[in-house]
């Protein structure tokens, strides 16, 4: 599969129709934000990192590197590797582009999805 059938959004910007199909990665709907507005076609919970790792990677020890790991170990489980199977599906039909309320893409769970979308 191609990289470019994955792309990382914020989930507060324009829906535009080269998103394609949009997953919103959040375990929390995003604050102030409509369903209509967010445009939101698949919302797989099974992705999103467990509100304990979340919660350490937000405070003052956590470092992308470790959460990195853990979240992958958080993602070998089989409810989590059915919802990568499921995406992965949908990425090789076409465009998929994964959602975020986060500001920094680069050092988000989104960034570890995307390469193991792969």
């Amino acid at each position: 599969m191609s990289g470019r059938r994955v792309r990382l959004r914020r989930v507060y910007e324009t829906p535009a129709p080269e998103d394609g199909t949009r997953v919103l990665a959040d375990r929390l709907w995003p604050r102030g934000l409509s369903k209509e507005a967010a445009r939101v076609d698949v919302w797989p919970k099974d992705l999103t990192p467990s509100t304990e790792l979340r919660r350490w990677y937000h405070g003052p020890e956590g470092e992308f590197a470790e959460f990195r790991k853990r979240y992958e170990a958080e993602l070998a489980g089989d409810a989590q590797r059915a919802a990568l199977d499921e995406v992965r599906a949908l990425a090789a039909r076409g465009q998929v582009t994964l959602l975020t309320a986060s500001k920094d893409l680069e050092h988000s769970h989104l960034a570890v999805l995307a390469e193991l979308l792969k």
